[in-house]
């Protein structure tokens, strides 16, 4: 089934509207790896758009997986003196024209941990023989940090690469809350302190009774920082952005919901390079992968 819609952002532009096309689950278009069992974060690599790093959840092996659009499994990158403690979200972003992936370990049940650390590498070259990543490394640099009032679950992780910041939002608070650091940190000792910018909202229509239903689970921004997406276990939300504005009044507004994702326990969402698809999978083996597209009318 393919369902279209085409939403006026009042609030941004009259001009200005997003088209969506909504392609349910395809039954064979899934993770295939086995080693993927709780998928907690994803990103489209910024080097070759044929190409999906997904990470698993708390507990697991300190590994990053590469996989194809179509799911099919291409090996893993093993990150060296690194612990999963609670890996919860994967960017991708191009910096000074070099590729980079962050990974958040930012999980956070019980609201307890004092500090977390986002770990950020250059992406490796991707195989183009049929073979198998299977390479070591370390993090090219990593950012611990503390939220300015008290420890914070958080499993909705971003980078705007054109402003050199990473964009937080908390889990269970209610409403969610934004927060923001910067991508380099100023030195490379020390822990950084997160900057509230705000509140935000991703509120599923009333007579929705999932569970923890309008909790953020991830987060993405695309490539030309004109919107991001957040995933909830409802569904996908869209939060336009334009030129000038701060992240802080884009998330301040209601957003465009795209409705329900129907997936068991999404948490992981992400834009394609040129911006144009978005894609979220679920916890749990062999998930599916379910793909938006999506356009800005107007925008920059």
């Amino acid at each position: 089934m393919l369902l279209s819609a085409c939403i006026t952002i009042s609030q941004v532009s009259c001009a200005q509207g997003i088209v969506t096309d909504t392609k349910t689950p395809d039954k064979h278009l899934k993770l295939q790896s086995p080693a993927i069992t709780e998928a907690s974060g994803l990103a489209v690599s910024p080097t070759n758009p044929d190409f999906l790093w997904v990470i698993n959840d708390s507990g697991g092996t300190p590994e990053i997986h590469l996989a194809g659009t179509d799911g099919t499994d291409h090996g893993k990158l093993t990150l060296k003196d690194t612990k999963n403690i609670d890996w919860e979200d994967l960017a991708s972003f191009t910096l000074d024209g070099k590729p980079y992936l962050l990974l958040a370990d930012t999980g956070d049940n019980n609201s307890r941990r004092e500090t977390c650390v986002l770990h950020i590498l250059r992406e490796p070259t991707l195989p183009d023989d049929g073979k198998p990543l299977n390479l070591t490394t370390l993090p090219d640099w990593q950012i611990r940090f503390r939220y300015e009032d008290g420890p914070r679950d958080c499993e909705a992780v971003a980078v705007d690469a054109a402003n050199k910041k990473i964009i937080l939002i908390s889990k269970r608070t209610k409403p969610p809350e934004v927060h923001e650091l910067p991508l380099r940190a100023p030195s490379k000792r020390g822990i950084l302190t997160t900057r509230k910018l705000g509140l935000t909202e991703v509120r599923a229509p009333v007579g929705n009774f999932i569970p923890f239903i309008d909790q953020p689970t991830g987060l993405d921004i695309s490539p030309d920082g004109s919107l991001a997406a957040a995933v909830t276990y409802y569904g996908v939300f869209l939060f336009p952005r334009q030129p000038e504005e701060s992240w802080a009044d884009a998330f301040a507004r209601k957003p465009v919901d795209l409705g329900p994702h129907h997936l068991g326990q999404a948490e992981s969402v992400a834009f394609s390079k040129d911006g144009k698809t978005l894609r979220v999978i679920s916890e749990g083996k062999n998930s599916p992968i379910k793909v938006y597209q999506t356009s800005a009318e107007g925008s920059h």
